[in-house]
């Protein structure tokens, strides 16, 4: 049986991350492997429910620690339920953000990056993606493109102000440079097909 792989994209708002999930959900069927599209939160039935409690309602709705929680719950629903079944069966998993972006966005102010991790061990016994790519663009770009997407609706989460999104930026950044050989930045700016082949070129050492 070929091996799964789990791949994760992440990225601040509006770095297209759900464009280039499908498109390289895509690339990689032509090759011929079986392909799961998920995200998060979300991405199976408990999850999705969470999910539907932590992005409505007033951006006060939780506290940090009760949003960080109810991340972690989620995502360990996910992983048993969707992910590992997947993998097993030798597929490759691709998500819309998972454990970075807690990090990256819970993981500020009263909680720590350690704290995070902590309850991803409790949650999800530590289960990491295959490789990480986080998809980067200039703050202003970025801002304009999530405009564009979501007008003014944008969710409890992405609705947050511009010094809230700059620190989680720093956080992904900092990824990047202390964990490289699972986390990758690709230049999300150009055409949508050439940040698709910037993606492909840093899985080249995990495709059969």
């Amino acid at each position: 049986m070929k091996q799964g792989r789990f791949i994760s994209l992440e990225g601040g708002e509006g770095a297209g991350k759900s464009t280039q999930l499908r498109a390289l959900g895509d690339a990689l069927r032509a090759r011929g492997m079986e392909v799961v599209e998920t995200r998060e939160p979300g991405g199976s039935e408990g999850a999705e429910a969470i999910r539907s409690l932590l992005l409505t309602g007033n951006a006060d709705r939780w506290s940090p620690r009760a949003e960080a929680l109810l991340f972690a719950a989620a995502r360990a629903d996910h992983v048993e339920k969707t992910i590992r079944p997947a993998l097993e069966r030798g597929a490759w998993v691709l998500s819309d953000r998972f454990l970075d972006s807690s990090r990256a966005y819970q993981g500020q102010g009263e909680l720590t990056d350690a704290d995070i991790m902590v309850l991803h061990r409790i949650g999800s016994a530590g289960f990491l993606p295959d490789r990480t790519l986080l998809l980067t663009l200039p703050e202003q770009e970025a801002a304009v493109r999530a405009r564009r997407r979501d007008g003014d609706d944008a969710d409890r989460i992405g609705g947050r102000a511009s010094d809230f999104h700059r620190a989680v930026a720093d956080a992904f950044a900092r990824f990047v440079v202390n964990e490289p050989d699972r986390v990758r930045a690709v230049d999300a700016s150009g055409a949508a097909a050439e940040v698709t082949t910037r993606l492909l070129a840093n899985l080249v050492d995990l495709l059969p």
